[in-house]
This record gives C-alpha cells, sequence and structure tokens, in this order.
C-alpha cells in the first residue's frame, strides 16, 4: 500500500482568507489525490460548510477575517472531522482544547503539508 492511497480521495474543507494561502494549500492537497472542498474565506461561510458537509478532514486558518475559526473546529469536531491549524501565529495562541491538533507554521512546504495529511490519515 503507498503512503498516498490513505489519502487519494478525501475530502478536505480548507479555510484561508489569504487568497495566494488559499490556492497554495489547495494545490498541495489536489496533488495528494484529495478533493478540495473551498478554499472558504470566513468563519461563517466556513460554518455553513462545516453544517452541510462530509468531511474527512480540514485545514483551518486560526484566524479567518480577524474571527478566530474555533467554532469551525467545534463543529467538525461533533462530526468526529480531525482539523489541521494552519497559522502564522506562535503556537501558544491555540487554544487549550486544542493543543494537541496538529499544526501548520506558515510559512510551510508541500513536504510538510503532505507529512501532516498522512499521519493524519495513515499510511
Amino acid at each position: 500500500m503507498s503512503a498516498a492511497s490513505g489519502i487519494e480521495g478525501r475530502r478536505i474543507l480548507v479555510v484561508e482568507d489569504e487568497y495566494l494561502i488559499a490556492r497554495d494549500i489547495a494545490r498541495m492537497l489536489q496533488s495528494l489525490g484529495c478533493e478540495v472542498v473551498g478554499p472558504v474565506a470566513s468563519v461563517r461561510e466556513a460554518m455553513a460548510q462545516a453544517r452541510g458537509g462530509h468531511f474527512d478532514g480540514a485545514i483551518l486558518d486560526i484566524n479567518v477575517g480577524g474571527e478566530p475559526v474555533y467554532s469551525v473546529a467545534d463543529a467538525l469536531a461533533e462530526e468526529g472531522v480531525p482539523v489541521i491549524f494552519s497559522t502564522g501565529y506562535e503556537g501558544w495562541v491555540v487554544e487549550d482544547r486544542y493543543r494537541d491538533a496538529p499544526r501548520l507554521q506558515k510559512p510551510f512546504t508541500p513536504h510538510r503539508l503532505s507529512a501532516i495529511i498522512t499521519d493524519l490519515f495513515g499510511r
């Protein structure tokens, strides 16, 4: 079984308000064989997606348009959807309840994203 076999076809919600970063994340995920939902650029839109869609995982920018994304993470957690936080901030900004969640420190490389996604879904 290849490393990509656990990743291919996974539906990943991307919540990111910086266009270029959102585009790069989407491209990276697509190159891994994931189906990208979004990217969405607001907490309101992300909540609508979280309530209405089935996802295998999500990459959430911690601060979207000046608003924390934890309500989206909470909604996804209720559905058992694992999240990866993406942030340019130091690790201490992550709320305690999500301290153990995977985190992508911006800027990140395709290799780092691939490693976290692979760890999330197994090899």
